[in-house]
């Protein structure tokens, strides 16, 4: 044939190239890697052809697929901020259909310039952004024959190393007892870090459902849960805590404050997101490491915590802040303030291992989130696709198949589909 697949994609780089001339090393990186790469189907015109979806868990988890003319198919996951958004996924599609996918940035540009009056800033538009954005790169991976971190530069790990969210949810008014015992089991499966939720509604103590402030008796409470926790592992086991930003920020001065001796790894989101300087005020108060991220959005929502230094750690879930390549900026960024990244991730597997490319590909990353769901809950396996174990010994092992490595399970998800939303339609 007159035409190569080769051709075509050296010409696509090119074109974009001199497009984006401050991303002209970025392409010549990518012009090798094409150069190198076995070529996985016929000569042609790559493009995007069609977005389909479905969703689980009351619309809080949203799984997309990408379809191309080369019936190569890409695939993402958002989350949280995610319920009914169907149809802004399909105007997505429409405003991607005929696209190359190989121009990930590009094309992520596109819909977030697009949506600056949508809401782009924030929120719904960004969550689903972040899913189709993750499901170009795993498309661009499996069109190149390459895994995902091996197209954002590299890596510098093989393996991601993971901490247990125990799942001791607030409602159940755990005892020091139950953190005891949650930890001890997390250790036994291999887990070298544990994490815990201090914040119940339920707790008797609490001054009224809509006070922020922390009584004494929740603060004691607090401490002898994660100091129980400690006890039962010992000193060389990370243990931390999410109070969910549901206090004041007086009461996260105090809880950081009396939890010190227990010598935390951080105490996660003591009040919301939205006031750096508040959470500055803390992180300054005390030496317990103060962490925050999950409902922060993009890069810049990102800046004022690391200009002012708001906080030890961020964790920014990388299912929800912008996708893949949004996540390395972020965490680049952090890394010119010598601060770690640990991403938040409540997602399937498909979402842990996307996250996973991105823990490989920078310097910085400290630790990756992970449920005690994927043990517990046998829809987790059925929903996805994938090779070998999920986890051993507290770290999952990244993935050298082409793009993402793991892939949707439309048949095994759609028991658990959500009710009166078209399900990859």
């Amino acid at each position: 044939m007159k035409n190569s697949r080769r051709d075509f994609l050296t010409k696509a780089v090119a074109t974009t190239a001199l497009t984006a001339l401050p991303f002209a090393s970025y392409g010549k990186q990518y012009q090798t890697a094409i150069d190198r790469t076995p070529k996985m189907s016929a000569p042609a015109d790559l493009k995007i052809t069609d977005i389909k979806c479905g969703y689980i868990r009351g619309g809080h988890s949203l799984f997309v697929k990408i379809y191309s003319n080369q019936d190569i198919v890409g695939h993402g996951e958002g989350v949280d901020a995610t319920p009914g958004t169907y149809h802004l996924v399909k105007i997505f599609g429409e405003r991607l259909k005929g696209q190359n996918p190989l121009n990930v940035h590009r094309l992520f540009e596109d819909l977030r310039r697009r949506g600056f009056f949508e809401g782009a800033q924030s929120g719904m538009y960004v969550a689903v952004l972040t899913a189709v954005e993750s499901a170009l790169w795993d498309l661009a991976g499996k069109a190149l024959n390459l895994p995902v971190y091996q197209l954002l530069g590299g890596k510098f790990r093989d393996k991601i190393r993971v901490y247990m969210d125990t799942a001791l949810y607030q409602n159940n008014l755990p005892k020091p007892e139950d953190f005891a015992a949650s930890a001890k089991e997390a250790v036994d499966m291999g887990f070298t870090a544990v994490k815990f939720d201090l914040d119940q509604a339920k707790d008797p103590n609490k001054y009224d459902t809509y006070n922020w402030t922390a009584s004494p008796a929740e603060i004691q409470r607090m401490y002898d849960q994660m100091a129980a926790a400690r006890e039962a592992v010992g000193p060389n086991i990370d243990i931390c805590a999410d109070m969910h930003g549901r206090y004041d920020a007086t009461s996260g001065e105090r809880a950081a404050k009396v939890l010190e001796p227990v010598n935390m790894m951080w105490l996660e989101e003591p009040i919301p997101a939205e006031n750096a300087d508040a959470y500055k005020k803390i992180t300054e108060s005390t030496s317990t490491p103060i962490c925050a991220g999950e409902n922060h959005y993009l890069t810049y929502g990102f800046r004022p915590l690391l200009e002012i230094g708001a906080v030890d750690i961020i964790m920014p879930d990388l299912q929800k802040a912008g996708g893949l390549g949004e996540a390395q900026r972020i965490a680049n960024l952090a890394n010119l303030y010598y601060v770690p990244f640990a991403p938040h991730m409540v997602a399937s597997y498909l979402g842990a291992m996307a996250s996973c490319h991105v823990c490989a590909s920078v310097p910085n990353f400290m630790i990756l989130e992970w449920q005690i769901y994927f043990h517990k809950d046998p829809m987790y396996k059925e929903i996805v696709t994938f090779d070998g174990p999920m986890v051993e010994n507290g770290f999952i092992t990244l993935s050298e198949k082409p793009g993402i490595g793991v892939e949707i399970n439309e048949e095994g998800m759609k028991k658990y589909a959500d009710k009166d939303v078209p399900f990859f339609e």
